[in-house]
């Protein structure tokens, strides 16, 4: 149900302490660990590398994400991932950031990321191939219209999923039954906006996770950076009852007005959480 969130890991003012967190985590029973060539500057992948010693890989589905948008960029990358979360082989590689409209056609493109992953696949350097934005539906709509052009099929798409979201620019109107006539994994995230939702005042975490965690996804993602934060989750999934049509009719009426315009979803409407609009040349160099 619950996968932990890779851009929260490496936050910790000490190494020891994500390591801590990562591993009281799998032990409480989060099973899907999500991260990022450049999270962090590559420390989330290194110390969740270190976390999955000792036993903890092979407890768990780990994904990451890349940016390069050639086939060159996305191999070198995909390489350091290797290296820093220590293993042979990533359960799921996600084009990371799909979220300008030019993004499809670089994936899909002749020396585009496409060929990368499905040569490292090949090669048994990983299992599955996904892509994540949080931008616009559009543009996740665009990229699985290029690959079903392609005549190609991906395992997984990441999307945004929470309680703001149907009220701008919906993931969940728009995008999610298109994954689920496919049949692609989808992996919800953002269930509380990075906290952001929060400052609303007008639902509480708890609830925030409950309304996501309702949602037909196969795993939701949510940022954990404390023991905490771990225990909170796994409290709503402990004892999770699925939203009945009325509660969350109740949610969204009581969230309309906060989210009509986006406010709290800055994911969609800044570039605060924009990693390779604030750096271009992660999707040409494998260099952070």
């Amino acid at each position: 149900m619950l996968g932990l969130g890779g851009a929260h890991i490496g936050k910790q003012k000490d190494e020891s302490d994500s390591i801590d967190v990562i591993r009281y985590a799998i032990d409480r029973g989060f099973t899907f660990m999500d991260n990022c060539w450049d999270y962090n500057d590559g420390e989330s992948e290194k110390r969740m590398g270190k976390a999955l010693a000792d036993g903890y890989r092979k407890r768990v589905f780990l994904m990451t994400k890349l940016d390069g948008r050639n086939a060159k960029a996305a191999s070198e990358q995909l390489e350091q991932s290797l290296q820093r979360l220590q293993t042979d082989v990533i359960d799921l590689v996600q084009v990371h950031e799909v979220i300008r409209m030019s993004d499809p056609e670089r994936v899909f493109g002749k020396g585009g990321t496409l060929e990368a992953l499905l040569a490292a696949k090949k090669a048994g350097k990983l299992r599955f191939i996904g892509f994540t934005g949080h931008k616009d539906p559009e543009i996740h709509l665009a990229m699985l219209r290029l690959a079903s052009q392609h005549s190609f099929r991906f395992d997984t798409v990441q999307l945004p999923l929470n309680v703001m979201d149907p009220h701008f620019k919906s993931f969940e109107q728009k995008v999610l039954p298109v994954l689920l006539d496919l049949k692609i994994g989808v992996l919800g995230m953002k269930p509380l906006g990075s906290g952001v939702i929060l400052k609303s005042g007008v639902v509480s975490a708890p609830e925030c996770l409950r309304y996501s965690l309702s949602l037909p996804t196969s795993v939701v993602i949510t940022g954990c950076e404390s023991r905490k934060d771990v225990d909170q989750a796994v409290d709503v999934a402990t004892h999770f009852v699925p939203l009945t049509p009325s509660e969350k009719s109740a949610l969204l009426e009581r969230s309309k007005q906060a989210g009509r315009a986006g406010e709290f979803e800055l994911f969609k409407t800044s570039q605060q959480f924009d990693g390779t609009a604030k750096n271009p040349h992660w999707l040409e160099t494998a260099k952070i």
